[in-house]
């Protein structure tokens, strides 16, 4: 990428079915790993009208959809290919009260102001440009009712490991995420997003800010390996072009690196942990 300047746009490609994949299964691991769909919620039972931001094929929808019927849960994103599987799935499980919507999370959406009692979004970090958080902020703000909760999830690391290959892979994505402005990496090293998100939600206004963090292990012993595996060998894969564009690495490198990682991560002796925090504050009253 010649000039990152001119970049603005998904880290991942939206429509590709194999990202969509594996969205489908880190939303299951996610979900788990954080002891359900509304954790970090007080007082869940004042919850009646939910808000996903970029919900991708829709689990964490459908997980709030199922385990409380009473409350009524949207999902948008820019994707039409997740969206409409999402829809789908809805249907068949029969969830009346979720529904999902096309929309760009980078724009002004199509709800009316304090619409929403929560307002939910995960790894936006691939999603957003630095300059784009105080909008979004702003725009989640303006959907919420007063004394609403915004509840943001983002990734710490992409999993620490024993594996030289995926942690060298790994900095060069944090590196390409850096060149074109996506998280807030001050040298590269690093995705960035989490230190920022409990001081952005108090800058803007918000209360009771919370924050927890998670870990899951993903080592090969583990029942999380298989989901961190294939997530491993998407991720990287479809990120390919956006490391050799913003040339943090070049095709040669990146394809020895790509084949050694999946060798490393196949191996009995496979460790690793997956480390990521949720942020969480109150709209205030008037």
């Amino acid at each position: 990428m010649s000039d990152a300047t001119e970049y603005n746009g998904y880290v991942l490609d939206p429509e590709s079915p194999t990202e969509m994949a594996r969205l489908i299964s880190l939303d299951r691991f996610m979900t788990q790993g954080m002891g359900g769909p509304l954790s970090g919620v007080d007082n869940p039972s004042s919850i009646h009208k939910v808000l996903d931001m970029a919900c991708g094929p829709g689990g964490w929808v459908l997980d709030v959809a199922f385990e409380r019927p009473d409350i009524e849960v949207t999902g948008v994103d820019i994707s039409k290919i997740m969206t409409d599987y999402a829809a789908a799935r809805a249907k068949t499980q029969r969830l009346s009260n979720a529904s999902f919507k096309i929309m760009d999370i980078t724009q002004p959406l199509a709800f009316a102001d304090g619409t929403f009692d929560l307002v939910n979004a995960r790894f936006l970090f691939s999603v957003l440009l630095q300059e784009q958080w105080p909008i979004f902020i702003a725009e989640c703000t303006r959907l919420l009712r007063p004394g609403g909760v915004l509840r943001l999830t983002e990734l710490m690391d992409g999993g620490a490991t024993n594996s030289p290959a995926k942690e060298q892979l790994h900095g060069f994505f944090c590196q390409a995420l850096q060149r074109v402005r996506h998280g807030f990496s001050v040298n590269g090293r690093n995705i960035g997003v989490t230190i920022m998100l409990p001081r952005i939600l108090r800058k803007a206004g918000y209360k009771d800010v919370q924050h927890f963090m998670y870990a899951q292990e993903v080592s090969a012993d583990t029942e999380n390996y298989a989901m961190f595996y294939r997530n491993s060998e998407i991720t990287y894969q479809l990120a390919k072009p956006l490391f050799i564009n913003t040339g943090a690495t070049n095709e040669e490198e990146f394809d020895q690196l790509y084949k050694q990682m999946l060798i490393e991560l196949g191996s009995q002796e496979f460790t690793g942990m997956w480390h990521y925090m949720t942020a969480v504050g109150i709209k205030p009253l008037p």
